[in-house]
């Protein structure tokens, strides 16, 4: 993998996407939190808790697994989030910050500024968008 084909990105561009994606990073994590915790064994995974079901209330029960079920959905498209912001961050430690992760090509700086966590270039992208 070529680890510096961060050429045609300029340091003070990388510098406030990597700015843009601590921010992310945190607020990411923020949200996360506020439905479940760290899973100590797992890096990068969130546990929703699973909610206290009261004793006789069916109805207030099945509301709370509803509940759970959304959350678990929603924990996973942020855990995904989260992984891909903090990938980028690691690149950006690592000079390689921008470069596609299918063709080794730059990514660029206008896609990566609509999205810093983009992880391949727009020749690479699935015909959904995304990654």
């Amino acid at each position: 993998m070529n680890t510096m084909n961060t050429s045609s990105l300029t340091k003070e561009v990388v510098s406030r996407l990597a700015e843009q994606l601590r921010a992310k990073k945190e607020q990411l994590e923020k949200e996360l939190s506020s439905f479940a915790t760290k899973d100590p064994n797992l890096k990068g995974d969130w546990d929703s808790q699973y909610p206290r079901t009261p004793q006789g209330n069916l109805e207030e029960a099945a509301d709370e697994v509803e509940e759970y079920s959304t959350r678990l959905n929603l924990e996973f498209n942020l855990e995904t989030q989260l992984k891909n912001v903090t990938s980028a961050l690691e690149k950006v430690a690592r000079g390689a910050y921008g470069v596609c992760e299918k063709c080794a090509g730059q990514i660029s700086e206008e896609r990566l500024k609509a999205s810093p966590e983009a992880r391949l270039c727009e020749k690479c992208l699935p015909s959904g968008g995304l990654p």
